[in-house]
């Protein structure tokens, strides 16, 4: 029989235009394999929140090779070593794989090179971006920095390739590696149970997502009105299924374009995704780092401070005062997810109002996020705080008062913060103001004045 050829899963758990799995599957047996690696990324391994997704999608991904006559198999460990160890016992000649940037991937994809030696080989693949990383440079040949222009530039590439069909069926090897069962992985939290208000909102794995595109293709056309208001979720909320690859950009692209329809907006968030990676390509560390030299002298406030620490926690609880801030932060808990519009509002409250390092919100949103990325969430961090390559400057100051009628947020405020529920909609966006606070809504953390100021002569330190 022909030798099997082993297929490492990553963040591409799908069948459906998945470039490695198709080069595999024309080879001969299939091996398809995911290793749980949280030794390679050290402090970067996935998050709580990501961790409940990746229980649900694997187990989505294994039922789905059942049916193709394959199956998933599971090991828990350092990727590089695992997979050579399978390839040396199964006689397997090549391990295919999707390409991926994150720094500790491409190190491992490097020790496992090194760990296969010169009679098996590492085949990548490209699928899971509009266009391969670092194929979209200046007319210099040099990566993009700036979004606006690598968008205009990845246009010309554009619409991306047609998404090909999953296999009708998949060999499988005549002896199988042994396998961990996916339950023992304890993925999912369970003392206690903080993800039960996951579970009515998502449906991991690529048949959910590929039902979740559809339910967005009419509303495609007016994402562009329908992104900034929180109360009505007109966001695709993809996010997560485009983050695990159960869903590839080109088969969302090729869904929600079309003659006539205006989606512009909607497919330069697409973009955005490659432009994230982009940037992680270029600066590894940009999740833990400033681009811009001067905010290392920034004066942060102490983070070791029990007072700013206290304060932290509110942010994290939604109990900051701020009514548009609190809802945010509480639909993040209970669901894994919060609304882009105030995902910025949230963030910038805690880099400016507070003066708290925009790294620890960055760490916060990565365990708690279900489409937690490294680099979404670094890029979308940096541009908030001011200090990114391509970034908002620092004395923008979102103000939440302003932001919460201007979006329309009472409805959402009144899903996510009961104790407002009550308010009418001149009240609820600032009930201490409205002198009608309930005793069990707290005060606000800081006053707004007050908070801009502070962060503009924290500013001042170092601008120059």
């Amino acid at each position: 029989m022909t030798d099997p050829t082993i297929l490492w899963f990553r963040r591409d758990l799908r069948l459906s235009d998945q470039a490695a799995l198709r080069a595999a599957a024309e080879v001969g047996p299939v091996i398809p394999v995911y290793v749980l690696d949280d030794e390679t990324p050290k402090h970067r391994k996935m998050g709580g929140a990501s961790r409940w997704w990746l229980h649900h999608s694997l187990k989505s991904l294994d039922q789905s090779l059942r049916e193709k006559g394959s199956r998933l198999i599971l090991r828990r460990g350092k990727a590089a070593t695992i997979l050579a160890d399978i390839a040396r016992r199964s006689g397997a000649k090549e391990i295919h794989a999707l390409r991926h940037y994150e720094p500790w991937w491409r190190n491992a994809e490097r020790q496992l090179k090194d760990e296969l030696g010169g009679d098996r080989e590492l085949v990548l693949h490209d699928g899971n971006y509009l266009q391969p990383i670092g194929s979209v440079t200046t007319g210099s040949g040099d990566p993009y920095k700036i979004y606006t222009p690598f968008w205009k530039a990845l246009q010309r590439f554009m619409p991306p390739h047609e998404p090909a069909r999953a296999p009708q069926k998949i060999d499988a090897p005549s002896e199988w590696p042994e396998s961990d069962d996916l339950d023992d992985w304890d993925l999912p939290p369970t003392e206690p149970n903080w993800a039960k208000g996951f579970e009515p909102v998502w449906t991991p794995g690529e048949e959910g997502a590929r039902r979740h595109v559809d339910a967005f293709v009419d509303e495609a056309t007016g994402y562009d009105d329908g992104r900034n208001l929180p109360s009505e979720e007109r966001t695709s909320r993809l996010s997560p299924h485009l983050h695990f690859g159960e869903v590839s950009p080109a088969y969302v692209w090729h869904r929600v374009t079309g003659p006539g329809r205006e989606v512009n907006t909607f497919v330069g968030e697409l973009a955005w995704r490659d432009y994230a990676q982009t940037v992680i390509a270029q600066f590894p560390d940009y999740p833990k780092q400033s681009y811009r030299d001067q905010f290392e002298a920034f004066p942060w406030r102490d983070f070791r401070s029990s007072t700013v620490r206290e304060e932290f926690d509110r942010w994290c609880q939604g109990r900051t005062g701020y009514p548009i801030v609190d809802a945010g932060m509480r639909q993040l808990w209970a669901t894994g997810w919060m609304h882009n519009r105030v995902r910025m509002i949230a963030a910038s409250f805690l880099i400016k109002h507070l003066l708290i390092d925009w790294c620890e919100g960055e760490q916060w949103f990565w365990d708690t996020l279900v489409d937690a990325d490294y680099g979404n969430n670094a890029t979308n961090w940096q541009w908030v705080a001011g200090t990114g390559v391509d970034s908002n400057m620092f004395p923008r100051i979102m103000a939440p008062l302003t932001q919460s009628p201007k979006f329309d947020a009472g409805d959402y405020i009144r899903e996510w913060v009961p104790e407002l529920a009550d308010l009418d909609d001149d009240a609820i966006h600032d009930p201490e103001e409205a002198g009608c606070r309930p005793d069990d809504y707290p005060r606000k953390i800081i006053g707004h004045r007050e908070a801009r100021q502070r962060a503009l002569d924290a500013y001042a330190k170092v601008k120059n």
